[in-house]
Order: structure tokens, then C-alpha cells, then sequence
């Protein structure tokens, strides 16, 4: 054997190990092994960084960037919201109307950030429905994955995929080759447990949540919206003359009229009929307030308190500072409302906590003030001179007014790929006019890049040019022919799904895609069976990750959902089999 193949061996038995231990983070370990490799004199200095420059890198943060851009508009979180609103109570079509909209979505953003945007959702479906959490989060992660397998976009071991076959010299698979696959394998991992979740979900009891801000301060977080009447009392007063909180228990945090929304109305503000204005506050003080002011309830068709009840709007903690200016004046002398724009529900000094009459009470330093407002507003406070937030936000700000240009975009972007521009070159066009149009700013654009993900990526490519330049991955792929020599073509796919589902479980996907690629292909030829069909295959395969919390999405979900690698085994391992199935019967009959 030549020396060249050993070395290669050796650098890529010493990255798998490394990958495996987990001591050392797997992007420096890709960057490792590629200037291993170039020091040894395996690959050229050029071909050692090319991973940087290629397609599949470009590719990737491309698409980071537009899926990031739609989330930002707020697109992704509405649908989260219509999915918890219209779901219904019984777990099977809950899993199932998550496991479509997660799916889908996952066709063409990241699954980990589309697992890590449900996740909340989920949560609160839980807590709605009385549904144990673990019978929620696993399908929803699963379909999250199984989505992945839907677009030549939506996972890393397909974007890979494409410029490996260009490195071959083999033509590249267009946008949507996979899709008859990625579907059907989509359909039967949310029918499975729509039919069979019973006997294979753990019936854990529900994981105990941490608590919310809310809930640590004993507010009743409820939303409530009405609109006043042109005959209720409250036409021509100012909300000083009201004192909603005094009178009934009840927080004022926003108002619309004409269309604007107001948070935290001033002590002057002078309501007039038509007006719709939202409290927290419990059922019964809202319903008590409304039978005394004549106001109209607005029921679940507001407008105001969707918004209000949105991820871009929240409660946070600000706290007074040592020497601040405000110290021994009151919330209503320094007009704390029109000031800072969010609206004081409780002031803690000491012990002694306040909801009512806040106006009044001088502030000290240390000082706790709970606040409702939007969290581009609270954001201010991080580094404010007066009221320090101490609350991180629970989620980012958004452009909704941005949305449908979001959208243009990445269907401009997807409409270029169709139509034969290189997916690397119609991405980025996408990414930067997300930029230009003004959908995310420069800083989000990068902001929104995994970078570890991208060294990964960039750092393993090097690893496969190695083993094509030695010989390793002819040798591989000759003694796999002769194991398999004179199979059918269904017993060399199905040899080559098990590998790449094992080694994924064991390494990354996409390292697992680089490394099987190459050898698969040569398999191919030496048994007469597609070498594209082969190599497609194994990033299909390199996706099926459910036997193990090896996964990214796994990994995130299995301490919410109270999740043991025995779990995982069971679920994962039927999913895992007919995963196999599915992609190796259908691979040979439409792809072959």
C-alpha cells in the first residue's frame, strides 16, 4: 500500500476520533486535519483552503442568511402562532399539523433553527393541552430533521453533495431531484407517529418548565383587548381621571387608534370612542372592567392583542442604578411612560412589592421595576445611565413591514437556481438583496451565519480531494466491490445506507457525506449501479440521525423534552429502519 493512503488513514482515523471524544471543538478539528493534510504533502496549500471558495460554503451561508432574514420579518413566528391557535387538543393531530408546517419548513431553512423557533410553541401547546411534552418534542425535532431531506437547500449534506460531484466531474443534481424522496420519507415520519406515537413516544410526565418572568412575579399575563363605545364613560377622560389600576386591577399597556399602536399611554392621554385598548390583568377584573365601562370586548379578533401577544413584545426586569438621575424622584414626576415608552406593572423596593399607585412611589437605587413594552425598546436599557435591563430578551426584533419582501427575495433566489444559475451565485444575489432591500442589515447578515458550521464544512472538503488524490478512496471503494460484487443494485444501496447512517451517527453528517462520497462513487462504477444515485443516497442517509441525540436538533430538544439516549433509541430506531427503506427503494426506482 502506498504511503500517501496510509497518511490519509492516519489523518482521518485521528479526525474521526476526534470528532467522536468531543475534546476538541469538530471545526478546529477540520481545519486540523486539512493542514494536516497540506503538510504532509497529501493536497497543495490551494487545494488546502479551496473549501472557503467552494460552492457548497457559499452556498450554505447564503441560505443561512435568507432563512434568517424571513425569520426576522416575524413570518415564521405568526405561523408558529396560527399552528398553537388552530392545532386542536388531540396530541395525533397536533403532531401531525406541527410535523407538515416543520417539514416544510425545514425544506428550506435550517432544521435546528426551525426546531429552536417551534420549540417555545410546543411548549406552549403543552402547557394548553396537558399533553407530557415528551409526546410533543421528539416529532416535532424528527420532522424538523426529515425536512432536511425535502430540497437539494435544506440540509448541509445536499449542499455538500453538489459540489462534490462537480469535483468528480459528474453533473450536479438540480433544486428539487430529491423531493419525491424527501417528501414521501417526510409523510411516513409524521404518519408514524400520528399512527403508532403511543407504543413508541416515552410517557414521561412533563419535564417542570422554568418559570417565566411572569410567573415569578404572579402576573396573570393575559392579554385582554376591548374597544370603547361611543356611549361608555370613558369617552373624553384622560387615563389619570380612570386609574384602571386602582379601580380594577388591571395594567393598561397599550392602545390603537387610527391604526397606531401606543404602548404605555401617558397619564394625559384622552380616550375617544372607537379607541381599543389592551390590559393584563385576570379574566375576571377584565370582565368586571368591561360591564362597568360599556366597552366591547374584543374577543380572539384583535389585531392589537396579536401583536401585543407577539415575540417581538414582553415583560422584562429593569433595575435602578447607584447614582442615577431619577433616584428620590417618582415615576410619574420624570413621566416614566412618555419617557421611556414601556409601561411599570410592579415596583419592588426591598421586600415590599407595589402594582398599584406606582406613579407616586420615589424610586431608590436598587429598585426593581417590572416593565411591558417591546424589546427593541428594552433593548435600550442594556447600557442605559438610569435603569439597567436585566432580563434578556426573549426574542429578537422583527420587521414585519418587511415581510413580503423577504419573500420576493427567496423566491427570486430558488428562481434563479431553477432556471440553471449556479445555487452558490443565486444565493448570494438572494443575500445580498436581503441586505439592500433592507430586510436585514449588514451586521444581521453575518450575525446570521453559523460559522462553525461553515469551517466545518469549508475545513472537511480538503479531506475529500485527499482521499480521491492517494488512492484511499479507490482502495475503499475496491474492497467494497468485491464484498458486494454481483449484488443486485438494491443490496449495494442498501450496504451503502447503513454506512452513512452509522457514520453520521458517529461523525457530522456533512463530514460523513465528504468522507463516503468519493469511494460510493467509485462503487458505483465497479458494480454497475449509478454512482449519482450512490452518492445521493448517502446525503440522504447522512440525515438519518434519529437513533442517537448525536443531532443538532436532538441535542436541543432532548433536555426540554426529558429526553434518555433509551428514548431515542426506541423512537429513533424505527424511524432509522424505515428511513432506510424508504430512501433505498425509491432511490433505485426513480433516481438509478
Amino acid at each position: 500500500m502506498e504511503t500517501s493512503i496510509i497518511l490519509v488513514g492516519v489523518v482521518l482515523a485521528a479526525t474521526i476520533l476526534l470528532m467522536v471524544s468531543s475534546r476538541v471543538r469538530i471545526d478546529l478539528v477540520a481545519i486540523l486535519a486539512s493542514l494536516a493534510l497540506a503538510w504532509l504533502g497529501l493536497i497543495t496549500p490551494v487545494e488546502a483552503v479551496s473549501g472557503f471558495a467552494s460552492n457548497a460554503v457559499i452556498a450554505m451561508a447564503s441560505v443561512m442568511i435568507l432563512a434568517y432574514g424571513i425569520d426576522r420579518t416575524g413570518i415564521t413566528s405568526r405561523l408558529a402562532d396560527v399552528i398553537v391557535r388552530y392545532a386542536g387538543t388531540g396530541e395525533r393531530h397536533i403532531n401531525a399539523t406541527i410535523g407538515v408546517t416543520v417539514g416544510l419548513l425545514s425544506s428550506v431553512m435550517q432544521t435546528v433553527g426551525v426546531a429552536a423557533l417551534f420549540l417555545p410553541a410546543v411548549r406552549r401547546i403543552g402547557r394548553q393541552t396537558r399533553i407530557p411534552i415528551s409526546r410533543l418534542m421528539m416529532p416535532m425535532g424528527f420532522a424538523a430533521i426529515l425536512g432536511g431531506t425535502v430540497s437539494m437547500i435544506a440540509s448541509g449534506p445536499l449542499i455538500v453533495l453538489n459540489d462534490l460531484l462537480r469535483q468528480a466531474g459528474a453533473e450536479p443534481f438540480s433544486l428539487f431531484a430529491v423531493t419525491p424522496i424527501g417528501l414521501t420519507l417526510l409523510v411516513a415520519g409524521i404518519a408514524l407517529f400520528a399512527l403508532a406515537g403511543d407504543r413508541i413516544l416515552p410517557k414521561n410526565e412533563e419535564v417542570p418548565y422554568g418559570p417565566t418572568l411572569a410567573e415569578i412575579w404572579g402576573i396573570d399575563h393575559k392579554i385582554w383587548t376591548c374597544t370603547i363605545s361611543a356611549t361608555s364613560p370613558l369617552v373624553g377622560k384622560t387615563r389619570d381621571e380612570i386609574s384602571f389600576s386602582r379601580q380594577y386591577g388591571l395594567d393598561l399597556i397599550a392602545m390603537a387608534s387610527n391604526g397606531d399602536i401606543t404602548i404605555a399611554p401617558p397619564r394625559s392621554t384622552r380616550f375617544g370612542p372607537g379607541t381599543e385598548i389592551a390590559f393584563l390583568g385576570s379574566k375576571e377584573r377584565f370582565e368586571r372592567f368591561t360591564a362597568a365601562s360599556g366597552c366591547l370586548p374584543a374577543g380572539g379578533q384583535s389585531r392589537l392583542g396579536e401583536t401585543l401577544a407577539g415575540e417581538e413584545y414582553g415583560l422584562a426586569e429593569l433595575v435602578v442604578r447607584p447614582k442615577a438621575s431619577i433616584i428620590g424622584r417618582t415615576p410619574g414626576e420624570i413621566r416614566f411612560r412618555q419617557t421611556y415608552a414601556i409601561e411599570p406593572v410592579i415596583h419592588q423596593h426591598g421586600e415590599t412589592d407595589t402594582r398599584a399607585g406606582i406613579s407616586t412611589i420615589p424610586l431608590a437605587a436598587g429598585d426593581t421595576i417590572v416593565a411591558f413594552g417591546s424589546w427593541d425598546t428594552l433593548r435600550h436599557f442594556a447600557g442605559h445611565q438610569d435603569l439597567v435591563l436585566v432580563t434578556h430578551p426573549e426574542g429578537e426584533s422583527v420587521r414585519p413591514e418587511k415581510g413580503r419582501m423577504a419573500i420576493l427575495v427567496f423566491a427570486a433566489a430558488i428562481g434563479l437556481a431553477i432556471t440553471g444559475v449556479p445555487l452558490s451565485l443565486a444565493l448570494l444575489t438572494g443575500a445580498a438583496l436581503c441586505v439592500l432591500t433592507g430586510v436585514l442589515t449588514l451586521d444581521d447578515a453575518y450575525r446570521s451565519v453559523d460559522w462553525k458550521t461553515i469551517v466545518l464544512i469549508a475545513g472537511l472538503i480538503p479531506m475529500g480531494i485527499a482521499l480521491e488524490k492517494s488512492g484511499a478512496a479507490a482502495v475503499l471503494s475496491g474492497a467494497l466491490t468485491g464484498f458486494l460484487a454481483g449484488a443486485h443494485p438494491l443490496m449495494v444501496m442498501g450496504v451503502v445506507a447503513v454506512l452513512a447512517t452509522v457514520l453520521s451517527l458517529i461523525i457530522s453528517n456533512v463530514a460523513a457525506t465528504v468522507l463516503l462520497v468519493p469511494p460510493v462513487m467509485l462503487l458505483g462504477a465497479g458494480t454497475g449501479t449509478d454512482p449519482r444515485a450512490l452518492a445521493l443516497l448517502v446525503a440522504v442517509c447522512a440525515m438519518n440521525s434519529f437513533l442517537l441525540p448525536t443531532h443538532q436538533v436532538n441535542a436541543l430538544l432532548m433536555g426540554p423534552g426529558g429526553y434518555t439516549p433509551k428514548d431515542y433509541v426506541k423512537a429513533g430506531g424505527v424511524v432509522s429502519v424505515i428511513f432506510i427503506v424508504i430512501a433505498v427503494t425509491l432511490m433505485y426506482l426513480l433516481i438509478r
